[in-house]
């Protein structure tokens, strides 16, 4: 088997420019102690993310703007929500919007 160089060295480099960001970070901050408002502050950055991603997708399926009535996801999405709030389980909340999308998906 021939080995291209060109390709190693590729390969190599998108390996060292992926686990040089993950990696700094976390050695760095293991060794210095954050102030307590920095603490609160870092803890939001999961919620934004996550928050970011459903919104997206759920306001923009396909990329682009829907009107309400062929948002099915954003529909299904409203008694997922509520079931969110009200048990605070995930597994639950996941049933029912694969259930609710399942069963919009079917009627329309």
């Amino acid at each position: 088997m021939e080995v291209r160089w060109t390709i190693f060295l590729i390969i190599l480099g998108s390996a060292l420019v992926t686990f040089i960001p993950r990696v700094l970070p976390i050695a760095i901050l293991s060794r210095v102690e954050l102030p307590e408002w920095a603490m609160r502050w870092l803890s939001y950055v999961p919620i934004a993310v996550m928050a970011a991603l459903v919104g997206q997708e759920l306001l923009m399926p396909n990329g682009k703007l829907e009107p309400l009535q062929k948002n099915l996801e954003l529909i299904a999405a409203l008694p997922a929500f509520i079931i969110a709030i009200v048990t605070r389980s995930l597994l639950g909340t996941v049933i029912v919007g694969i259930i609710s999308l399942m069963v919009l998906r079917f009627v329309f």
